[in-house]
């Protein structure tokens, strides 16, 4: 049977309409006025996107150039960081520091849980010589989302930078770096931002700028202080990705259109619905607590294959989820929620992920979980996002 795919990973994210049309538009030159005018319009978006008075450079590379390019810009070989591993984009902090012959400290967390500030206070108090922080806003491996403000509420009075990979939270989820005291934060174009992969963006504070242009660039490519240089006049160091600039555009009016508040409550009430539908399917959520809001990291049944699971639902309903990385392989399915996704998405990819697991082993849960999951999100627009949600009443 043909069924519409419904791309439910956490990225690269669907498309709208809108975003596919300005990026077919013809082509212009990166060092005319067309552009320079085009890159004016986003340089003031990204500025409201980020919470930030300072530049917002956009990178043509994956978010993973962007993390090298903050480790190779804000740190000289031989200093020492601390990265906070409970994921898989943890341990990338940490092999992208060693391959610039950093010392490298971790708080090395159980998977599912999140960083306290309790536990970064001793680190930092026990070790001086830390001159970085490297976090995710929110891992994506495993779907927890660690507290960055309280975090940066240690960091800000050090002489430490607290460095952040917002990849699957910028757009997302609330990470305003100005307010917070976030010295550089970094996000991709394929997740909340509604493009396709290719474009990273990179913020750095007054203080990380400070140390950027004293230190020796590490790198031929990713020299930040170039960069900042050339996006001050409307223009990046080397060849721009000219279409995914004005796509950039484009979706940073969509996303700013009715406010960020408002993609947070949506963002909020997506995750309460796949949480809430996921529980009364009598499936594990993976993070307990401080769970992203760009995704839902879901335990299988024992015994049950999510590879199968996850082809069922992709050829059977059109619906393409994630499996799970490295220790959750075949054992967890990650739904994305992020970007242009909405209810109805969210609502097919449970229905897929409940009929394809039962297809594997016979097991199901509640029959009325789809009212559960949508009184969920109904409850959730009503409340501050992030807030406990008011009684849930399912209908009789």
């Amino acid at each position: 049977m043909f069924n519409k795919l419904r791309l439910l990973t956490p990225g690269p994210t669907p498309l709208p309409e809108r975003v596919r049309l300005a990026l077919a538009k013809d082509m212009i030159h990166h060092r005319k006025q067309d552009f320079h005018d085009v890159m004016a319009r986003v340089q003031e978006k990204l500025k409201i996107l980020f919470g930030t008075k300072e530049v917002v450079l956009p990178l043509s590379s994956s978010g993973t150039g962007a993390m090298t390019a903050a480790i190779y810009s804000l740190f000289a070989p031989g200093e020492k960081i601390l990265v906070v591993d409970g994921g898989k984009f943890g341990e990338r902090w940490a092999n992208i520091a060693r391959s610039r012959g950093l010392q490298v400290e971790r708080i090395t967390l159980p998977w599912g849980q999140a960083c306290t500030a309790e536990t970064l206070a001793g680190k930092l108090d026990s070790d001086p010589e830390i001159r970085g922080v490297c976090v995710q806003v929110s891992e994506t491996s495993t779907g927890v989302l660690h507290p960055v403000r309280e975090l940066a509420s240690l960091t800000r009075t050090r002489d430490t930078l607290l460095i952040c990979d917002g990849i699957s939270a910028v757009g997302i989820s609330p990470c305003p770096m100005d307010e917070w005291g976030i010295d550089c934060l970094l996000t991709g174009s394929q997740k909340g931002l509604m493009l396709p992969p290719g474009l990273s963006l990179i913020a750095l504070s007054e203080r990380a700028w400070s140390r950027a242009t004293i230190l020796e660039p590490g790198c031929f490519y990713f020299d930040l202080p170039a960069e900042r240089k050339k996006v001050l006049g409307n223009e990046t160091h080397f060849t721009t990705p000219v279409n995914l600039i004005v796509g950039l555009d484009e979706s940073l009016s969509m996303l700013l259109a009715d406010g960020l508040e408002t993609i947070y409550r949506k963002q909020w009430a997506l995750t309460m619905l796949a949480r809430q539908g996921a529980r009364a399917l009598g499936l594990e959520l993976f993070a307990k607590s401080h769970y992203t809001w760009g995704l839902t990291s879901i335990l299988l049944p024992e015994g049950v294959d999510g590879k199968k699971v996850l082809e069922l639902a992709e050829k059977e309903f059109g619906v393409a989820m994630a499996g799970g990385q490295d220790k959750l392989k075949g054992r967890a399915i990650r739904i994305g929620h992020m970007g242009w996704v909405d209810w109805g998405d969210v609502l097919a990819g449970l229905y897929a992920l409940d009929r394809s697991i039962l297809a594997c082993s016979g097991f199901s849960g509640s029959r009325d979980y789809l009212e559960q999951a949508m009184a969920a999100y109904q409850a959730a627009l009503t409340v501050t996002p992030g807030d406990p949600l008011p009684a849930v009443r399912i209908r009789s």
